[in-house]
């Protein structure tokens, strides 16, 4: 399989492309280093320096000839978490949904066969069916949830006017090898874990009772790869749960890395109180299932860190 994918030098892109090259497909990463590592980059992979969100790239001939003969692109190029997109929302609708358009229409016109979009469990906001089907009212809370949002609708679109198989993988918290510990792109177990790393209390906002579905990215990988090696179904721009189907609070999650760690609360901030997935479909119509307990890998991630 010749596959693409955008934000390979990411943290969740930089596993699946280290699975697939392992698996011997032959892998291509379009990345612009924003949020990407260099030193994530697999040097088995075909890498190029593409910033998705500016449509004139995607017009030279050489992209034409880099995109000829993919089978697959995993999108996975975006800009993540919810606060900062409250703070720029404007730059993150360039890539985040601008991005997706103009690897939707890449793909449409180069003959790409299938579209696999990363797409995230904020597109529900606050719901209260738990765990939360496919089905459930979507109800974004932020820009950033807003844009998975678009990305899904230009997904089915795309499916129903180009005959372009694409299918949505909505994720939810992600955890796992290569999470930042620092930076704007960090999510709450790599805050806390830096903040730790380095003497600092553990800043909670709230009271630290939201509660959230952790999932491995071994598990995300794997459930992109199903995806993509399914010849068997045909997708039409459908939306699957990838959540391990339980939930764990912020506190708790404070006490798995350090019992005694000091703690500062903050303000509250927009977001929902509870997320928690109902995986049965992709498990049903994909085979997939999660394979890993957040307890179990924080022991490991621990000593891996010095903590």
């Amino acid at each position: 399989m010749r596959c693409i994918v955008t934000g390979g030098a990411g943290f969740i892109g930089s596993n699946l492309v280290d699975k697939l090259i392992d698996d011997g497909h032959e892998v291509i990463i379009f990345d612009n280093y924003s949020t990407g590592k260099k030193e994530n980059v697999n040097p088995k992979a075909k890498f190029f320096l593409v910033d998705i969100s500016h449509q004139p790239s995607f017009e030279h001939k050489t992209m034409k000839d880099i995109m000829s003969g993919v089978d697959v692109v995993f999108h996975l190029a975006a800009k993540a978490r919810v606060q900062p997109s409250i703070e720029n929302p404007i730059e993150y609708h360039n890539t985040n949904v601008n991005g997706t358009l103009n690897m939707l229409d890449a793909c449409r016109r180069y003959g790409v066969k299938r579209f696999i979009f990363s797409s995230s469990s904020s597109v529900y906001g606050d719901v209260e069916q738990l765990p939360t089907p496919e089905e459930q009212e979507l109800n974004p809370m932020s820009p950033y949830a807003l844009h998975k949002l678009q990305g899904e609708q230009y997904c089915k679109l795309f499916s129903e006017l180009y005959d372009l198989e694409t299918v949505c993988l909505r994720y939810f918290n992600v955890y796992g090898e290569r999470q930042n510990t620092e930076g704007a792109y960090c999510l709450v177990m790599g805050i806390f874990a830096g903040q730790l790393l380095n003497g600092e209390p553990m800043t909670i906002n709230g009271d630290g009772e939201n509660r959230r579905d952790f999932t491995y990215v071994g598990d995300v990988v794997d459930a992109n790869i199903r995806c993509a090696t399914n010849l068997g179904v045909e997708f039409n721009g459908e939306a699957f749960n990838i959540g391990n189907g339980d939930n764990r609070s912020v506190n708790q999650i404070a006490n798995l890395l350090s019992e005694d760690g000091d703690r500062v609360n903050r303000a509250p901030v927009i977001e929902p109180k509870e997320t928690l997935a109902d995986n049965s479909k992709a498990k049903r119509v994909l085979g997939w299932k999660p394979t890993n307990k957040i307890e179990d890998w924080i022991v490991k991630y621990k000593e891996e860190i010095g903590l």
